[in-house]
C-alpha cells in the first residue's frame, strides 16, 4: 500500500496570504479571498444578475448569494428590476449557507430590516423624527416604508383630517414614532407631532401679531353646530354662528363650506389659551343700519311674511331684517288668529310704527296702511279643539315695545291683547336683525 504524498505548502513572504509555495511553486491561495461568515451575519456584495423572480450577488463566496423577490423589499409583489441595478453595491442577511440546492440564499429587506431597527430605536429615544415613503393606503391609515412597516394612522397624518390619503403615496415624510413594539415589528408613527411642533413657534407669532380689530383672511378649516374654525395661517380661530350673518342661521353650512377663503374680523384673543374670537358678519354691511339711515317712523313698504305666531307675524323689509306685526295692527276688526289674515310667504305693504335702534328691533303695522285690507281666511282649529297656532303663546317672552304703539286708532275695535298686557310676547320671538 502507496503511503499518501504530503505536501509542503507555506505562505509566500508580503502576500498577506493570498499566495501559496507548494513544492516549490507560488500559487493563489483561494481560501484566503472567501468570505467567512455563518447565518445571520449581513454580507456586503455587489449584484451580478437579476431575474424575473430572484438577484445574484457576488460576495466573494465560493458561489455567488441568491436574493428571491420577496427577500428584496417590505413592499408587496416587488420588480426586481426596480429594486436592484446590475453592479450595486447592496447588504444582505446571510439565511441559509446552504440549501437543499447547494445554494447561498440571502435576504436584502432584512439586513435593511435590521439596520432599520436600531435606528427606529435610537429615533425613539432621543425623539428625533425619522423619514421613509408612503407604500401602501390602508384601512385607518397609511404605510410607510421605514425599513420595517411603520404604520401612521389617519388621524395623524396632519393637523386636520385628510379627506383623500391617495395623495400621499410615493410622497417621502418625516415623522415621529410614538409606539415601538419589537417582538411584534409594530411601529406607529405621528406626523402630526412634527407639524404641530414646526407650527408651535408660527402659532406664537401670529398672537403676537393679531390685535382686535383687526380685518385678516383665512381659510374654513372645519364646520360644526355652533359656528366655524378658520386656518389664520397656523392656527385656528372660531366664528361663533351669531356672528356668521346679520340674519338668522340655523346651521352654519347654509352659508360655508370648508375649503372658503374668507375675510374675518378679530373679535378677542385669550393669549393664555391660545383661542382667537373672530366674526364674519362684521366685515359686512350691516343691513340694520340701512334701515336706520334710510326709512323713519311713518314710511310705508313692501315686505314678505316669514313667519306667523300666536302674536302677530313678522315681515321682511329687507334681507336680514324683520319687524314685527302684533296682532292688534293686522286688521281694523278684532283678530282671533293671526292666520286668518296672513301666511307665511304673503307679500305685504307695512306702514313703521318705531324703530328701536338700541335694541335693534321694529315694530310695523299693516292695518294702518291706507287702502289696504287683506281678506280674512277661514282657519282650521287645531285637534283639541284649540285656534290654530294657540300652541305658540307657550313660554312668549317680552317684545318690549312702547304702549303707545299699539293704541287704538278711532273707529277701531279695541284688541283683546290690549286687555292682557301681561302675555304680551317679545323680545325670544323677534326677530334679531
Amino acid at each position: 500500500m502507496t503511503p499518501p504524498t504530503t505536501t509542503d505548502a507555506h505562505v509566500v513572504e508580503g502576500s498577506e496570504g493570498l499566495l501559496l509555495e507548494i513544492d516549490g511553486q507560488i500559487v493563489p491561495n483561494y481560501d484566503a479571498t472567501m468570505v467567512l461568515f455563518e447565518e445571520g451575519d449581513v454580507v456586503t456584495g455587489s449584484v451580478v444578475r437579476i431575474d424575473k423572480d430572484e438577484v445574484l450577488v457576488d460576495i466573494g463566496y465560493k458561489s455567488e448569494g441568491v436574493i428571491p423577490s420577496n427577500e428584496l423589499s417590505i413592499r408587496k409583489s416587488v420588480n426586481p428590476a426596480e429594486e436592484v441595478e446590475i453592479g450595486e453595491e447592496v447588504d444582505a442577511l446571510v439565511l441559509t449557507k446552504e440549501d437543499q440546492d447547494g445554494r447561498l440564499i440571502l435576504s436584502k429587506k432584512r439586513a435593511r430590516f435590521e439596520r432599520a431597527w436600531r435606528r427606529i430605536e435610537a429615533a425613539a429615544e432621543s425623539g428625533e423624527p425619522v423619514h421613509g415613503s408612503v407604500i401602501e393606503v390602508v384601512k385607518g391609515g397609511l404605510i410607510v416604508d421605514l425599513g420595517v412597516r411603520g404604520f401612521l394612522p389617519a388621524s395623524l397624518v396632519d393637523i386636520r383630517r385628510v379627506p383623500n390619503l391617495d395623495e400621499y403615496l410615493g410622497q417621502t415624510i418625516e415623522s415621529k414614532v410614538i409606539e415601538l413594539n419589537r417582538p411584534r415589528n409594530n411601529v406607529v408613527l405621528s406626523r402630526r407631532a412634527v407639524l404641530e411642533e414646526e407650527r408651535k413657534e408660527q402659532r406664537q407669532a401670529i398672537l403676537e401679531r393679531l390685535q382686535p380689530g383687526l380685518i385678516i383672511e383665512g381659510q374654513i378649516s372645519n364646520i360644526v353646530e355652533f359656528g366655524a374654525f378658520v386656518d389664520l395661517d397656523g392656527i385656528d380661530g372660531l366664528i361663533h354662528i351669531s356672528e356668521l350673518s346679520w340674519s338668522h342661521v340655523n346651521h352654519p353650512s347654509e352659508i360655508l363650506n370648508i375649503g372658503d377663503t374668507v375675510q374675518v374680523k378679530v373679535l378677542d384673543i385669550d393669549r393664555d389659551r391660545q383661542r382667537i374670537s373672530l366674526g364674519l358678519k362684521q366685515t359686512q354691511e350691516d343691513p340694520w343700519q340701512r334701515v336706520v339711515d334710510t326709512y323713519s317712523v311713518g314710511d310705508e313698504l313692501e315686505g314678505k311674511v316669514t313667519k306667523v305666531v300666536a302674536f302677530g307675524a313678522f315681515v321682511e323689509i329687507l334681507e336680514g331684517v324683520e319687524g314685527l306685526v302684533h296682532i292688534s295692527e293686522l286688521a281694523q276688526q278684532h283678530v282671533e288668529n293671526p292666520r286668518e289674515i296672513v301666511q307665511p310667504g304673503d307679500d305685504v305693504k307695512v306702514k313703521i310704527l318705531e324703530i328701536d335702534s338700541e335694541r335693534r328691533r321694529l315694530s310695523l303695522s299693516i292695518k294702518r296702511v291706507e287702502d289696504q285690507i287683506l281678506p280674512r281666511r277661514d282657519v282650521q282649529p287645531a285637534a283639541d279643539g284649540e285656534p290654530a297656532g294657540a300652541g305658540d303663546l307657550d313660554n312668549v317672552p317680552e317684545l318690549g315695545l312702547s304702549e303707545d304703539v299699539f293704541a287704538a286708532q278711532p273707529g277701531a275695535e279695541a284688541p283683546a291683547e290690549q286687555q292682557a298686557p301681561a302675555e304680551a310676547p317679545a323680545a325670544g320671538d323677534e326677530e334679531q336683525a
